[in-house]
């Protein structure tokens, strides 16, 4: 497997999809993310990668764009109580429906959001947005469909996109990064 063109592949869909949440103000053109927040896309991967792969042909935006509901949803667990969701099953993030309805499951019960609302409505349509940019980029490479290069590309898209609306959720819980001055005497800081 080409680990560098998919590395490249990850970092070129990364910051089109920051550039593209840092213009509809969802982010502040940076990522921000957690290591425990990256770590749990790892226990999470296979089981979400083996239900959208089944997606890809008739849905292909949902089959990326449900990695960055789960994303919103592992970040808000991140924030809430850490210790309890990062022993959750993938399955918990299903709404009624399994899969179909994941991320409205995500939105109204884990965000809170009532579905009709303006904020859910602007996380539908960034998400939605950068579902379609993510496979647009996908099929612009022109990789040879249900070869293992489309999956490892598939999977690292779906990798970025989790990652995507873990950032989105940080962002919308007020975080962000701040420059900090190092040297600075301890003393002197702020208790």
């Amino acid at each position: 497997m080409n680990t560098e063109y998919l590395n490249n592949f990850e970092e070129k869909l990364q910051q089109e999809l920051l550039h593209l949440c840092t213009n509809y103000g969802m982010l502040d053109s940076t990522l921000l993310a957690a290591d425990d927040i990256d770590n749990r896309w790892h226990d999470l991967a296979p089981e979400y990668v083996a239900d959208a792969v089944g997606q890809i042909r008739d849905y292909p935006v949902v089959s990326v764009a449900w990695a960055a509901y789960l994303g919103l949803g592992v970040a808000f667990g991140w924030d809430e109580d850490w210790e309890y969701y990062a022993q959750v099953s993938y399955q918990s993030y299903y709404g009624e429906q399994g899969f179909d309805d994941m991320d409205e499951h995500i939105v109204r019960d884990l965000l809170q959001l009532p579905l009709d609302s303006k904020e859910a409505g602007q996380l539908e349509d960034i998400i939605r947005r950068c579902g379609q940019a993510t496979v647009s980029m996908i099929r612009h490479e022109q990789i040879e469909p249900q070869s293992p290069m489309a999956f490892h590309v598939f999977a690292r898209a779906c990798r970025t996109m989790f990652r995507i609306g873990a950032a989105i959720e940080l962002k919308r819980l007020g975080y962000k990064f701040e420059k900090i001055e190092l040297g600075r005497n301890l003393n002197e800081l702020p208790s």
